[in-house]
């Protein structure tokens, strides 16, 4: 009996950390964000920036791209308490004078690895955009 209870006794550290991994935070690093064909507005021009939430965190936003139905944002985010299946949510909006407008959002759950995504905006255009959960 007794080698029944060491043995358990033995295993449970290990059981124990193997469980906490599995809860663990991991590390978010979304990048490589472009779009494509962004519709104009009345001008006809496009001025593009995206938010970018992890969960219930506000990661940031990029800067504005003035005039660019094709922009690529050199910015990454990083945050540091997500854990798989987190929703990722990207927001594209265009950015004018009295109040922006919003072209489309994308959303997913995040799982580890390395990923590249193309979304489709509900107002036209393409969010292609990486990112890697470690």
């Amino acid at each position: 009996m007794s080698d029944t209870c060491d043995t358990m006794a033995s295993t449970l550290p290990l059981v124990l950390v193997l469980f906490s991994l599995s809860l663990a935070h991991a590390q978010i690093t979304v990048f490589n964000l472009r779009a494509s064909d962004l519709p104009g507005n009345l001008l006809g021009t496009t001025d593009g920036y995206v938010k970018v939430f992890c969960g219930s965190a506000s990661l940031g936003e990029t800067s504005v791209r003035n005039d660019n139905k094709n922009p690529w944002w050199e910015e990454e985010f990083q945050y540091f308490n997500t854990q798989e299946n987190d929703v990722l949510r990207l927001e594209v909006h265009d950015s004018d004078f009295l109040f922006d407008d919003l072209i489309g959002v994308c959303q997913r759950q995040v799982k580890r690895g390395t990923h590249d995504h193309n979304c489709f905006l509900e107002k036209g255009g393409t969010l292609h955009y990486s990112y890697t959960l470690n």
